[in-house]
């Protein structure tokens, strides 16, 4: 069996191993979805008390932070008070003053009593009255 390898009618064989035969669906070609890079997020880092890039994570952690960062509506989360506000200067990643209480779009948001991220069921200004499941930051 002889597959084309997309310039000038140029042809290479294709293993069949097992003892399959030329066409049998041991050697037919098997789509793969695409699989695109993730977004990086911008998310609260509780050690820290910073935003930071997330690059990897998942099950309402991160696990590999990179730069610090704002997120997009600057509502951050200030573990002083354990609530979200408005920030309206930020800087490396932690706010320098605070504004109006806010919640982040997704309500995607970080609960200080086990450090993960929830979506919040029920938002309460810039607080999460009920949390419900884990979400990706």
């Amino acid at each position: 069996m002889k597959r084309a390898t997309g310039g000038g009618g140029q042809t290479h064989p294709v293993a069949t191993g097992s003892g399959a035969t030329a066409g049998s669906a041991a050697t037919a070609p098997v789509p793969v979805a695409d699989v695109g890079c993730p977004m990086p997020t911008c998310v609260f880092h509780a050690g820290a008390a910073a935003y930071f890039t997330c690059l990897a994570g998942g099950a309402g952690a991160c696990f590999h932070f990179g730069a610090p960062c704002t997120p997009a509506d600057s509502c951050m989360y200030d573990p002083a008070d354990r609530t979200y506000k408005q920030c309206s200067k930020p800087v490396e990643g932690q706010c320098m003053q605070w504004s109006v209480a806010c919640a982040p779009a997704s309500k995607c948001m970080f609960e200080a009593a086990d450090g993960l991220h929830h979506h919040c069921d029920q938002v309460n200004g810039g607080a999460c009255a009920q949390y419900g499941a884990l979400c990706s930051p």
